[in-house]
C-alpha cells in the first residue's frame, strides 16, 4: 500500500460522508456513502475472507482515495448519487445510459408555456415528466397532444408578435397567441389540461372538456363544442388503453429486478390515482458480486435521483439493505416534501403487482442477453473471418481505424476509433486537429495524425500506451503507403495494416498490387464497414463542430451592435458559443454591457442563421 493511502486511513474522521476510490491513473473506479468514514473505508482493506471476488479486484487496484464529510447520512446519500452519475464509476452498479433518457417538458415559467422533447432536466422553473425509456413513444404523445391542445411551437421563450397568424394555426395545430387569436387566460387554461394530461389524470379532464363543451354549446360555439368532443373521444380511447386498476388506488411505484448471466434488468411500473400508466425498464449490465438488495438500492438511488415524480409508496420485489432502509426513506421524503414508504409485500394484491414487475423484467432480460448472445457469435464470426481474410496468427483483440475530414482543406481533423473485441470503445476514441497541413492534402495529414498517435505511445502516454493488433486506414493505396511509411519510421512496422478502399470495399495490404476482396454477406466485412463508417462519423462530427464555431463566430461579428467588447462580455458570460446560442432574448439582455434591443437583434439574427444552417 503506497504511504500516501494508509497516512489516510489512518486518519478517516468519523463522521457520515461520501468516500471516492481511485486507481493509479487518478480515475475514479467506486464511489460510496457511509455513516462512519473510519469503519466503512477501513473494512475495505481488513481481511479478505468475506468479500466478493469484484470487491477484491478492486481493492487491487486502489491507490489512492478521496473522501467528503457530510452533516447527516441523507446529506451523504444525494451526494453519492450526484458522484456515481457524474463519474460512472467501473465497480458501482449503473443505470446504463440513464442521463439520455427521454422527457417531456412543459415551459410553465414562460408567459406563454410551451412543450418539448428534451433529454436533459434543468433547474429552470419548468415542469418536467419522465425520464421514458422509448423516445418513439415520446414523440407519439408529444404528436397528440398538439392535435388535442394547440399549444405554440415556435422557438425561443418571448412571444414574436405578428399581424396574422402562421400556417400551424390554419391546420389547427396552435392557438396563435402571437397574433391575438386566443387571451393569456384561456392559452394558460390549455396549458392547465395539458399538465393532466400528463399527470395521467384524464377522468378528472374528460369531466372539465365536458363542461365547457356543453357551455360552448349553450353560447351556441358549435365549432368549439365539436373540438371540444373530438378531444373528449381521443381521450375516453386512451382511457380504455389504460384501464387496468391496481388495489387501493392512489399513486406508487412498483420495483422488481431479474438477474442474468451477462445483465441485470430492472422494471418499475408507474402506477397513478390507482392506474397503471406503463413501465419504465432500466439495465444495470453485469451486477456480480453484488447481492439482490444491492443491486435494488442502486435501482431505487439512481432513478429517484433523477425523477421528477416520487409516490407515497415505493413498493419492492425485495428489500434494499437493512442499514440503508431507513436513511432511503428519509431522502425520499425530502425530495418528495412527503412522507414515502419502502414496502416489501410479502402476500396479497401488492404481493402480486410485484411478481407482475418481476415478469416484465425476465422477459426484457431474456430479450436482451438473447440478443447479447447473438451479437457476441456475430463479433466472434466477424473477427475470425477477418483474420483468416488477412492472415493474421489470431483474431484481432484492438483494431484501430483512421480518417481524414476537411472541407477544401480548412478546419482538416483526423479521428482514431477503437474498437475491442469487436465492441467499439469510445473512451479510447481520439480525434487531432491537424496543425502543420495546409489546404486539401488526405496524405500529409494522415501522416501528421499516425505520427502524432505513435509518438505518444513512443514517450510512454497512458492514453496511447496500448497498441492495436490491426490498424486500418480509410483510404486505398496512397493512405496505405503514407501510414507503412510513418509506421516503419517510427519502429511500429510490426503492427498489421491495411487501407479499405470506399467504393468497391477492397482491402489493400503493402507490397501487394491485387486488393483483398472480402464476400459481400462476410461478417468479417460487415465489421470492416462498421469500423470505418464510425471513424467517419468521429471525423465528420468534429469537423463540423469546428466549422459551426468558426461560422458563428463570423456571424457575431456580422450582428450589428455587437463590437469587440461585447463579444468578449458574451464568451465571458456563457463560456461557449453553443451557449449563446441557447439563450433566450432575456439572458443575453442581462450580459454586463448588452442591453434588451441589442439582445433582441442578436437573437434574430442567431435564428436566421440557425435556419439558413
Amino acid at each position: 500500500m503506497r504511504p500516501e493511502l494508509q497516512h489516510k486511513l489512518e486518519h478517516l474522521p468519523e463522521q457520515p460522508g461520501v468516500y471516492l476510490m481511485k486507481n493509479a491513473g487518478g480515475q475514479v473506479i467506486y464511489v460510496g456513502k457511509a455513516r462512519v468514514l473510519k469503519n466503512r473505508v477501513r473494512s475495505y482493506f481488513q481481511s479478505t475472507a468475506n468479500q466478493t471476488e469484484k470487491v477484491r479486484a478492486m481493492v487491487e487496484q486502489i491507490a489512492d482515495l478521496e473522501y467528503i464529510i457530510t452533516d447527516t447520512e441523507v446529506d451523504a446519500l444525494m451526494l453519492e448519487c450526484n458522484l456515481i452519475k457524474k463519474y460512472r464509476p467501473r465497480y458501482n452498479v449503473l443505470l446504463k445510459d440513464d442521463k439520455h433518457y427521454p422527457y417531456i417538458k412543459v415551459t410553465v415559467q414562460e408567459q406563454y408555456p410551451r412543450v418539448l422533447y428534451v433529454r436533459k432536466v434543468e433547474r429552470d422553473g419548468a415542469r418536467y415528466f419522465g425520464p421514458y425509456v422509448h423516445a418513439g413513444a415520446v414523440k407519439e404523445t408529444l404528436h397528440l397532444l398538439k392535435k388535442l391542445f394547440p399549444l405554440r411551437s415556435c422557438p425561443g421563450s418571448t412571444l414574436t408578435e405578428r399581424s396574422r397568424p402562421c400556417l400551424q394555426f390554419h391546420i389547427r395545430r396552435c392557438s396563435a397567441p402571437c397574433s391575438g387569436e386566443i387571451s393569456r387566460e384561456q392559452y394558460l387554461r390549455t396549458v392547465e389540461d395539458v399538465l393532466l394530461f400528463l399527470e395521467g389524470k384524464y377522468g378528472h379532464l374528460i369531466k372539465q372538456l365536458q363542461q365547457e363543451m356543453n357551455e360552448a354549446a349553450e353560447k351556441w360555439d358549435f365549432e368549439r363544442a365539436a373540438r371540444l368532443r373530438d378531444q373528449i373521444k381521443a381521450l375516453e380511447i386512451l382511457g380504455e388503453k389504460q384501464k387496468m386498476l391496481t388495489p387501493g388506488g392512489g399513486d406508487r411505484d412498483v420495483l422488481a429486478v431479474a438477474r442474468g448471466i451477462w445483465e441485470t434488468c430492472g422494471v418499475i411500473l408507474l402506477i397513478r390515482h390507482g392506474t397503471l400508466l406503463g413501465r419504465e425498464v432500466f439495465f444495470l449490465g453485469d451486477t456480480q458480486g453484488y447481492s439482490r438488495e444491492e443491486i435494488m438500492a442502486a435501482l431505487v438511488k439512481q432513478y429517484y435521483s433523477q425523477a421528477q415524480f416520487i409516490p407515497g409508496e415505493v413498493i419492492l420485489a425485495e428489500g434494499v439493505p437493512e442499514e440503508e432502509r431507513e436513511v432511503i426513506e428519509q431522502w425520499l421524503q425530502a425530495r418528495r416534501g412527503k412522507k414515502v414508504e419502502l414496502l416489501v409485500p410479502r402476500r396479497g394484491e401488492k404481493k402480486a403487482l410485484t411478481e407482475m414487475a418481476h415478469k416484465n423484467a425476465v422477459q426484457e432480460l431474456e430479450l436482451k442477453e438473447a440478443a447479447i448472445l447473438k451479437e457476441r457469435e456475430t463479433r466472434e464470426q466477424g473477427l475470425k473471418e477477418l483474420a483468416q481474410a488477412l492472415g493474421l496468427a489470431a483474431p484481432p483483440r484492438r483494431i484501430e481505424c483512421y480518417d481524414i475530414s476537411n472541407t477544401q482543406g480548412s478546419e482538416s481533423v483526423g479521428s482514431m476509433v477503437v474498437f475491442l473485441d469487436g465492441k467499439p470503445a469510445p473512451e479510447c476514441y481520439r480525434r487531432f486537429k491537424i496543425k502543420t497541413v495546409i489546404g486539401p492534402d488526405d496524405f500529409a495529414s494522415m501522416a501528421e495524425v499516425l505520427r502524432r498517435r505513435l509518438e505518444r505511445a513512443r514517450k510512454g502516454d497512458e492514453k496511447f500506451a496500448q497498441l492495436p493488433d490491426l490498424l486500418i486506414v480509410d483510404g486505398g493505396k496512397g493512405q496505405l503507403a503514407v501510414a507503412r511509411r510513418v509506421m516503419e519510421e517510427l519502429g511500429f512496422g510490426h503492427i498489421p495494416t491495411f487501407g479499405l478502399a470506399k467504393e468497391e470495399e477492397w482491402l489493400f495490404a503493402p507490397h501487394q498490387s491485387e486488393p483483398i476482396i472480402l464476400p459481400r454477406q462476410s461478417q468479417g466485412l460487415y465489421l470492416l464497414q462498421r469500423i470505418r463508417d464510425e471513424a467517419h462519423r468521429f471525423a465528420l462530427t468534429y469537423h463540423r463542430k469546428l466549422r459551426t464555431q468558426r461560422n458563428l463566430r463570423s456571424v457575431l461579428e456580422e450582428v450589428p451592435g455587437i463590437g469587440s467588447k461585447r463579444k468578449q462580455a458574451l464568451y465571458k458570460h456563457f463560456g461557449s458559443l453553443a451557449k449563446i446560442r441557447a439563450a433566450t432574448v432575456e439572458e443575453l439582455a442581462a450580459v454586463p454591457g448588452m442591453n434588451q434591443q441589442v439582445a433582441q437583434a442578436l437573437w434574430e439574427w442567431l435564428r436566421r442563421w440557425e435556419a439558413e444552417n
